[in-house]
């Protein structure tokens, strides 16, 4: 089991700037891809973008493409989510997950099992 724990959440106005931060302790001999997701009030958790474990291969949902970035560390136990022109729809909590693969691709997003405890995203308009 990966143990995440993520940082960087807060209020920030609409058309703000945020920078997501999740840490991993990962075993040295496995590969895992990494992702965010976020749940708001009511609504079930959804999917928001991930890479996988070299970084070659990222996915984003629609609602956040050309204004989210997802990377990695060098050290690959670490992924950031870059947050751009954020509206206040993007409120919610929002979680680090890990997906143990064996390759350098994105998995599907059933994959991921382990989750960090969240952290809360706040725009106001």
């Amino acid at each position: 089991q990966v143990q995440l724990v993520e940082s960087g959440g807060g209020l920030v106005q609409a058309g703000g700037s945020l920078r997501l931060s999740c840490a991993a302790s990962i075993r040295t001999f496995s590969s895992y891809a990494m992702a965010w997701f976020r749940q708001a009030p009511g609504l079930e958790r959804e999917f928001v973008a991930g890479t996988s474990w070299h970084g070659g291969s990222t996915n984003y949902a629609d609602f956040v493409k050309g204004r989210f970035t997802v990377s990695r560390g060098n050290a690959r136990n670490t992924v950031y989510l870059q947050m751009n022109n954020l509206k206040p729809e993007d409120t919610a909590v929002y979680y680090c997950a890990a997906a143990q693969i064996s390759g350098d691709y994105f998995p599907s997003t059933r994959a991921f099992s382990s989750w960090g405890q969240g952290t809360q995203v706040t725009v106001s308009s």
